[in-house]
């Protein structure tokens, strides 16, 4: 498979480790000083392209990687509000859109422990849910969106709770979620039920970026041929 790099740093220098480690060919590796690289031949022939660069900057790496013909998997962050639009734009043009909040697999069975957990405390009112995530200080978004999707999970399956704030305190009907960047954390998210008897935490700790770029590259080695927005729940079938 032929991909191509949208996003050179830390992260694309990992996934195309990973791809090549699994027999693909890394064609194109576009980052900040070689924008017009989208319109090359080299970019052109990808068969997808591997997006992780700013939430200001990911819809038109999309837009762009579309027009040349590429489809893309991306796990840019902090853009969604612009979701709704997005999905229109692809399923109008037939385009293909990868997108997770992140690629590591065990988070994503965070995601359904966190969203089975809520739909037990649905029960128990006496439990006042918050949130703590951490990350290394170059990450631009605050909540992560691996915090976003959390609290969306929780939001879904807990009627008491209904939005977000950022932050340490909240009214009841919301869930405080507390972001925090320090070095260079990859990763810790920490659901938290307490009530004046006990506690109970779930936490997922990334241990390094690795994780990520590999769930990046299955996800690229997925949607060859496909159409439409995909997510980690088309790929893994929860």
């Amino acid at each position: 498979m032929k991909i191509a790099l949208i996003g050179y740093g830390k992260m694309g220098k990992i996934i195309e480790k990973v791809a090549l480690s699994r027999g693909h060919d890394v064609v194109c590796r576009i980052d900040i000083d070689n924008q017009n690289d989208f319109e090359s031949d080299a970019f052109k022939s990808a068969d997808v392209a591997i997006e992780f660069t700013a939430p200001t900057a990911a819809i038109n790496n999309y837009c762009r990687a579309w027009k040349a013909g590429v489809a893309v998997v991306s796990g840019t962050t902090g853009w969604t509000s612009q979701l709704p639009e997005i999905k229109d734009e692809i399923a109008k043009n037939g385009y293909t859109l990868f997108w997770s909040s992140n690629f590591s697999l065990g988070v994503n069975l965070f995601f359904e422990l966190n969203k089975h957990l809520a739909k037990l405390m649905n029960q128990f009112p006496a439990y006042n849910v918050t949130m703590k995530e951490v990350h290394h200080i170059h990450k631009l978004d605050a909540p992560s969106g691996t915090a976003l999707t959390l609290v969306d999970g929780i939001i879904s399956n807990l009627d008491r709770k209904d939005k977000w704030t950022l932050g340490t305190t909240a009214t009841p009907n919301e869930i405080a979620i507390e972001a925090l960047r320090e070095g260079e954390v990859a990763g810790i998210h920490t659901v938290r039920y307490e009530s004046d008897a006990d506690s109970i935490e779930i936490t997922h700790s990334a241990k390094n970026r690795e994780g990520f770029a590999l769930g990046s590259v299955i996800a690229a080695e997925f949607v060859c041929g496909k159409k439409g927005f995909l997510t980690m729940n088309d790929l893994l079938k929860f």
